[in-house]
């Protein structure tokens, strides 16, 4: 566990300071929020004109912000996608025993790199 958190730590102090803005205020609406372990906070929002999808996390190791992600139904919940050059960040939607729950994974290069269990906010 601890691996995964430093592993993770430089992505994301690396991406939140060189990644576009992806704005999230008035002109979206608040999709998802949840808490990870780890301290991860995650928000999915969707701007109301361009429909586009904006990721924004806050967590010990740093803040992302990230744009132009996707969303799609998976297994009976939704599973909402970002991308940031080698990077994906997954954020399920509730799981199929629980609504209420749901999971952060983030990826490099395709290979999981950290999984974490989340509830919504």
């Amino acid at each position: 566990m601890k691996t995964s958190a430093l592993l993770l730590a430089l992505p994301i102090s690396i991406l939140a300071n060189f990644s576009l803005r992806a704005s999230a205020d008035s002109t979206a609406a608040l999709l998802l929020s949840t808490k990870c372990q780890g301290g991860y906070n995650i928000n999915i929002w969707q701007n109301y004109t361009s429909r586009e999808l904006l990721y924004r996390a806050t967590s010990p190791n740093g803040n992302l912000s990230l744009g132009k992600g996707t969303s799609q139904p998976t297994e009976g919940v939704r599973v909402y996608k970002f991308r940031s050059g080698i990077y994906e960040y997954w954020v399920w939607d509730g799981t199929l025993d629980n609504p209420q729950s749901g999971t952060l994974e983030v990826y490099k290069n395709k290979r999981i790199l950290m999984k974490q269990a989340c509830r919504k906010s």
